[in-house]
């Protein structure tokens, strides 16, 4: 599901919205366009924004090493989050935009954020080519003309301690989350729109108080977008994208609330992908970490009976606490068990 994605509604309702889902996001969205099941995807189109629907995301992860031999994470998120359904332009447009931004050593976390409006030009996304921006910050398309415009992004972002610029090229094709990118997240059926591109390989250049670091790896690009993703009850997830060593992926996730509710996608390297429906996928925490005063479950099992996939993670940094106006843990992971490999995990409600 991604989401720290959902995080910029937080900044947008009352108080009394957060007893009702994390951000308010099982508060009623009168007015706004709902997902519906059966919805064909239609790319490079989904690739940009969807104004009448209330919130959305562009979500992108990398696991990678250095040429100093030292493991990072990074993050880069744009959130668009509309305070009407509907699309306008100049000042009186009601689209909100946030950009976020993480970087994750062994021994550091640092993260940043930016918040822009639409329809001056400060903040969007556009398809034709495809951009997405905040101030500075930017996603940018460098693919071919005849290729997905995902295919091969340049990618930036900079805070007071931090920047990145970073390549990611696609290896594999899009991945429809769900039923057919059709993605449901409660037992009483509220949902999402959810692709993913698993299959990025990164290259690029971290700069960090000590110097800039050379650095290769894996990315992870989440796209989601809806109007009330999340029912009353549930006020947190904890979510993963794992990159397996032999080539597949899998992506999970678990919704808190009075019974939880999971879901996940097995992905092959050639792209074919399994959905995973509710209680297939079993996360048992093991480890908590004190950290920004709260405990947080930092160190996983994660079973999968029916895959024979039973691991147990470990952050690389166990206190990647984003704290943003919106707060939640975000960080690079590896894994060992029946599988390994390295992957991103993101927990709210904490």
């Amino acid at each position: 599901m991604n989401a720290s994605h959902l995080a910029l509604l937080a900044l947008l309702v009352t108080p009394s919205a957060h007893a009702q889902g994390f951000a308010g996001l099982g508060t009623d969205a009168e007015g706004f366009a709902i997902p519906e099941r059966g919805q064909m995807l239609d790319f490079p189109a989904d690739h940009g924004a969807h104004p009448e629907y209330r919130i959305e995301w562009w979500y992108l992860t990398a696991t990678l090493t250095g040429a100093d031999g030292q493991d990072y994470g990074v993050q880069w998120t744009l959130f668009r989050s509309a305070l009407a359904p509907r699309a306008q332009e100049g000042w009186d447009s009601p689209q909100v935009w946030m950009g976020h931004a993480g970087l994750t050593t062994a021994d550091a976390h640092f993260s940043a954020e930016r918040f822009g409006r639409d329809g001056i030009g400060q903040a969007g996304v556009k398809t034709t080519p495809f951009r997405a921006w905040v101030d500075d910050w930017f996603m940018t398309s460098t693919a071919a003309p005849w290729a997905d415009p995902l295919d091969h992004l340049e990618v930036h972002a900079r805070g007071p301690d931090f920047s990145f610029m970073l390549n990611f090229v696609a290896q594999g094709p899009l991945v429809l989350q769900g039923d057919q990118g059709y993605s449901v997240k409660s037992p009483e059926g509220q949902a999402s729109y959810y692709y993913s591109q698993p299959f990025f390989t990164v290259t690029g250049t971290l700069d960090l108080p000590s110097g800039p670091v050379a650095v290769t790896g894996e990315g992870w690009l989440d796209r989601e977008w809806s109007s009330q993703p999340l029912a009353e009850d549930q006020s947190g997830w904890d979510w993963v994208s794992l990159q397996f060593d032999d080539g597949h992926r899998m992506m999970g996730f678990q919704l808190r609330g009075r019974q939880t509710f999971t879901a996940g996608t097995w992905i092959t390297p050639e792209g074919t992908a399994t959905p995973l429906p509710d209680g297939a996928v079993q996360f048992t925490p093991l480890r908590q970490t004190r950290t920004h005063g709260r405990d947080v479950p930092t160190h996983w099992q994660i079973d999968w009976p029916e895959g024979d996939l039973s691991i147990t993670t470990e952050p690389l940094n166990p206190g990647a606490w984003m704290g943003l106006s919106v707060q939640y843990w975000e960080g690079p992971l590896r894994f060992t068990g029946t599988h390994t490999g390295r992957g991103y995990l993101e927990m709210t409600g904490y």
